[in-house]
């Protein structure tokens, strides 16, 4: 069976160690997420995860055995910087995420020490919480130009039909200056304008996420892009493949319209 593609929003921190802080914020995403691996019908092999939180030169293929963890973010309580998501990293996925890329003419390095991120441990400890999914994170390019990385989703297709999940991981609204009430009419314009967009296929659907900055609101949404461009790499990976929206809310921190889109889902 052909694996769809997944781009979710992955929240903020370590969100899903913190059901007590946040009171309910995350539990529509946190509902969604965990009927993530009902709905892709199958367990896979392994997830390869495209972040929002990595960023290099060239595309880095993450290829340590057992990674660590990186607490990329700040402000949160003291526990959440020794919290643990223990999930197994796989080489021999990153070796041939290397060989693919290169067939492509892509340039693509290996990074044997990086551990996990939180755009992969926060919703990968919703969706497979037993830590025992092996996992490797692919960097994005930066320049965050999106023809490259829709380029790098096509490059990566083939690993849909061997028994690989491909998870873009970072957020349909990202603007930190406006997150509440704030940011309501553009995360709403902006998440009506995706929606829309991705409701297309093929070359058209491609055509307009090349374009997103001329979109409603779309500055105001992403004042930079780097929480939108693994949308690129899922949509690349599954080009032509109709797009299921998985998850969304409008009420999100009070006010933000947020979603999850899923591509090539299985017909049930």
């Amino acid at each position: 069976m052909r694996f769809p593609t997944l781009f979710l929003s992955h929240g903020g921190g370590p969100w899903p160690w913190m059901k007590d802080e946040w009171q309910g914020a995350y539990d529509l995403l946190r509902a969604a997420l965990s009927r993530v691996p009902d709905e892709i019908g199958r367990r896979p092999d392994a997830v390869l995860m495209v972040s929002a939180h990595w960023e290099e030169a060239v595309f880095t293929a993450q290829s340590h055995p057992a990674p660590g963890m990186i607490y990329d973010y700040g402000g949160f309580p003291d526990y959440t910087y020794g919290i643990r998501y223990p999930a197994p990293g796989t080489p021999r996925l990153a070796q041939r995420v290397q060989e693919l890329l290169r067939a492509q003419g892509i340039a693509v390095a290996e990074d044997l020490e990086r551990g996990f991120d939180h755009g992969m441990y926060a919703p990968m400890a919703v969706m497979y919480p037993e830590a025992d999914m092996p996992t490797m994170q692919l960097s994005l390019r930066r320049g965050l130009d999106p023809r490259e990385h829709l380029a790098l989703g096509r490059a990566l297709a083939p690993l849909r039909d061997e028994g690989v999940l491909i998870v873009g991981s970072g957020l349909s609204y990202h603007n930190l200056r406006a997150f509440g009430p704030a940011g309501r009419q553009a995360s709403a314009a902006f998440d009506q304008w995706l929606d829309a967009s991705l409701a297309k296929t093929g070359a058209e659907r491609s055509a307009a996420l090349i374009e997103w900055d001329k979109a409603p609101a779309a500055r105001q949404a992403h004042p930079r892009e780097e929480h939108l461009l693994p949308l690129m790499v899922a949509v690349g990976a599954a080009e032509h493949d109709a797009a299921s929206r998985t998850y969304h809310e409008d009420a999100f921190f009070g006010a933000l319209s947020v979603s999850n889109w899923c591509f090539g889902m299985p017909a049930r």
